[in-house]
């Protein structure tokens, strides 16, 4: 697994910033709250939070230099039909001739159907090495999204599937160019310095 990291790591500067493409799920429930929370000095914060049964929906998109792209929700968890599933009607449409598409090393992601349609629209498919989700740059748009969740207390299930489509929005093309090269992968200076409408 080292020896595949580092394989990784020595190829990380061939990758075009703006031709990689970076695609993961994540999962998302009614019951997120927040973790923490203020009150006066020495005073216990209280508030409710909710318990019990919930459900679990799977968020999965695309992080490119430019945004947040191809959202698409699933109720309950990835399976490799629900890969192709999305693949093929959600994520092709995004994809340019010569993109890369960086994704985990997953049993779903390795259907033959979805990596064909990849590579139909002039795509190319990479797979990063086990276990290395600090080489995946959408972990961080993940993390951002669970905490806007958390502070959005949506508890059910078509307000959830409701923000999460709203809250692509919420990345702009700076945002995501930071979390690409936090993870590594270096940045064109020319696209570093288009101004933003």
């Amino acid at each position: 697994m080292k020896q595949k990291r580092a394989d990784w790591k020595a190829t990380q500067p061939a990758l075009d910033p703006d031709k990689v493409v970076f695609i993961d799920e994540t999962w998302a429930r009614t019951n997120m709250t927040r973790r923490y929370g203020r009150s006066p000095r020495g005073e216990r914060l209280v508030c409710p939070v909710p318990h019990g049964h919930w459900k679990t929906t799977t968020f999965v998109a695309a992080l490119r230099a430019d945004g947040l792209t191809a959202p698409m929700v699933i109720d309950g968890a990835m399976t490799g039909d629900l890969f192709v599933a999305y693949v093929k009607p959600i994520l092709v449409p995004t994809l340019r001739p010569g993109d890369v598409v960086v994704m985990d090393n997953l049993i779903c992601h390795k259907r033959v159907a979805a990596k064909q349609a990849i590579e139909a629209a002039g795509g190319q498919v990479l797979l990063l090495p086990p276990y290395s989700p600090d080489l995946n740059p959408i972990e961080l748009a993940f993390s951002k999204l669970k905490g806007l969740l958390r502070a959005a207390g949506k508890r059910t299930i078509d307000g959830l599937w409701d923000f999460l489509g709203k809250a692509v929005d919420a990345f702009t093309p700076d945002e995501c160019r930071r979390y690409i090269r936090h993870c590594g992968y270096g940045i064109n200076t020319a696209t570093m310095n288009l101004k933003r409408d």
